[in-house]
């Protein structure tokens, strides 16, 4: 995929996802799933306090299904039990501390654990590249370890497949194209790209170490005489802490009037992030994304 254009549109073709936004009184976040719904691709389910949550929806002039709940706490529960039982597709996050709505999601009882790790993939759309990209992890795992970054990369990949991409190439970057011992995160790349050669790490080509500039850029790759199936043809960066992802992300944004989209993916159904920040396109793609890996 080329822009989120696309991404829209293959959303559009897939059958509507019930989406619950836990915490509606969120009223950005209901614009945005709003929107959703009237694109045709989510069908919005709001839980929270019902009479600030009927005042946003006299703002957006909707009427959509809304379950009662006392607290943020009740919200998410009663949230997460929509999904675990089937009735819901994906959750959203709207007015609640994004840690009290993954420890609902992370309940032993009745939450949506699987045993994966859960990491956040962002989608990033920039003027200057001609496709979209995967950045992970730039908002869950502060300091990722080997096996953590083995995982990160699956949920990236999985990510990937539900935009068309059947193998995708992966980028383990750091500030070098070298392996240096006093850089741990060029030492993690190089085992993760031999792991991905030995068949340890399936269904995707992985490289690295890679710097930002020659795993997106042929003309870099080609500069500096990097041969790789990855390097300038990049379609996910992986990051070595998300600090970098965060910042990286956020670049691309404010850097060069790109647009990033942003979910938390490893259990059994995907978490919509929405942040204020975000634009209107952000917001909607974020939640086209979220019903294609539902």
């Amino acid at each position: 995929m080329k822009n989120f254009e696309e991404l829209l549109n293959r959303a559009k073709s897939k059958p509507t996802k019930n989406v619950v936004l836990v915490c509606a009184e969120d009223l950005e976040a209901l614009k945005a799933l709003s929107k959703a719904n009237e694109e045709g691709f989510a069908n919005p389910v709001l839980v929270g306090n019902k009479e600030e949550i009927k005042k946003n929806l006299e703002i957006v002039g909707k009427e959509f299904d809304i379950i009662e709940a006392e607290n943020p706490q009740e919200a998410a529960e009663k949230g997460v039990r929509l999904v675990s039982s089937g009735a819901a597709d994906l959750l959203m996050k709207g007015k609640i501390k994004t840690s009290e709505l993954l420890k609902a999601v992370l309940n032993n009882d009745w939450g949506l654990k699987t045993g994966n790790l859960l990491s956040h993939v962002a989608l990033v759309e920039t003027p200057y590249l001609d496709r979209l990209l995967l950045i992970s992890d730039g908002g869950m795992i502060i300091h990722p370890d080997l096996t953590q970054k083995v995982q990160i990369i699956y949920n990236a990949v999985e990510v990937a497949k539900s935009l068309e991409i059947k193998t995708p190439k992966v980028a383990l970057l750091a500030a070098v194209e070298v392996v240096n011992p006093d850089m741990p995160e060029t030492i993690d790349a190089a085992i993760l790209t031999q792991m991905n050669k030995r068949g340890q790490i399936k269904d995707c080509i992985v490289d690295g170490p890679l710097a930002l500039d020659n795993a997106i850029s042929e003309q870099a790759a080609k500069i500096k005489n990097i041969n790789s199936e990855v390097a300038g043809k990049a379609d996910i960066l992986i990051v070595p802490d998300i600090h970098s992802g965060n910042l990286l992300g956020k670049s691309a944004v404010y850097f060069s009037g790109g647009n990033v989209a942003g979910i938390v993916v490893g259990a059994k159904a995907p978490v919509v992030l929405v942040s204020r920040a975000d634009n209107d396109q952000s917001k909607l793609a974020a939640l086209a994304l979220g019903v294609l890996n539902s």
